[in-house]
């Protein structure tokens, strides 16, 4: 079969012109890998679990540019897309939200009204936007709040982090739905502000990648969905511990790397990427991380 190391539901793109095939590179794609599908799992888990006065939580945590928030976007892609039910009503499953930049319990509540595109007014008092944050996740039956950039709400004074985590555990309490934090492996300090807080949420870490098997078959899957048209073989002991260098195992580091050589490799005409092409792209640095602490 021709093609045959590419995934056939992109194969038709090897035939399409150079500029095609970039544009189709730099598109957002989804890898489901072990952890990651694990923690996918978890999630519908908890969507789906009956509603009673004291919901589990879980936190997600894992080093910058390492598929954090391509995981929380693909769930709720999936999951979480608004619809009208039969009675005309408008529901939204989930609420996917940005944590505000500092710990403030009043751009928290602002933060959640903005995702549901209706007026409110800033200068109302807490009370008040309180008042019409829990109307609003009811009105629309919202049964999962994910809160993303958790870390930020280490910004700020210790009694600001403790008033604004406990909103988000009033919110838990009294809506019955599960919440989800995702951020740095620093978010889990903000847990501890109260240790009610930490007892509350589960920690899920996306680890960066070891150099083993199972990052020879990550490199497999994203040469699947490169459009290249011959195989590179980049699940090859040299050109994974070359990769594995280079990325420092970071997921995002590895797929800034992979899209730089494969649009070398198209425009080059080399149509597969060799060692020669990752060493001449070393220069994609790995992101600095934080240390490993959990999991």
């Amino acid at each position: 079969m021709q093609y045959e190391h590419i995934h056939e539901k992109f194969r038709h793109l090897v035939t399409a012109d150079n500029q095609e095939r970039i544009a189709f590179l730099d598109e957002p794609r989804w890898l489901g890998y072990g952890v990651a599908k694990d923690i996918m799992d978890n999630l519908v888990s908890l969507m789906n679990k009956p509603k009673r006065p004291r919901m589990l939580n879980l936190l997600i945590v894992g080093d910058s540019n390492n598929g954090k928030t391509t995981l929380i976007r693909r769930f709720f892609d999936l999951y979480g897309q608004a619809y009208i039910d039969s009675d005309s009503n408008a529901i939204y499953p989930i609420l996917l939200a940005e944590a505000p930049p500092s710990a403030n319990e009043k751009e928290l509540y602002i933060s959640l009204l903005e995702r549901f595109y209706v007026p409110y007014k800033p200068t109302d008092t807490i009370a008040k936007l309180r008042y019409q944050t829990i109307h609003l996740f009811r009105e629309f039956r919202v049964k999962m709040l994910i809160i993303d950039e958790f870390h930020s709400l280490l910004v700020g004074t210790p009694r600001l982090q403790r008033q604004v985590m406990n909103a988000i555990k009033m919110l838990c309490n009294e809506l019955q739905i599960p919440i989800v934090g995702v951020g740095t492996r620093d978010a889990i300090r903000v847990l501890h502000t109260d240790p009610q807080h930490a007892s509350r949420f589960d920690v899920a870490e996306l680890p960066t990648w070891k150099l083993d098997k199972d990052f020879q078959k990550l490199l497999f899957q994203f040469q699947g969905i490169l459009p290249l048209k011959k195989c590179s073989n980049l699940h090859s002991p040299e050109l994974a511990t070359k990769i594995h260098t280079i990325s420092g195992g970071n997921l995002g580091n590895v797929h800034r790397l992979l899209t730089v050589c494969a649009v070398e490799a198209i425009t080059s005409g080399t149509e597969q990427i060799t060692l020669d092409i990752i060493e001449k792209n070393s220069w994609v640095q790995p992101t600095q991380g934080f240390r490993k602490i959990i999991g």
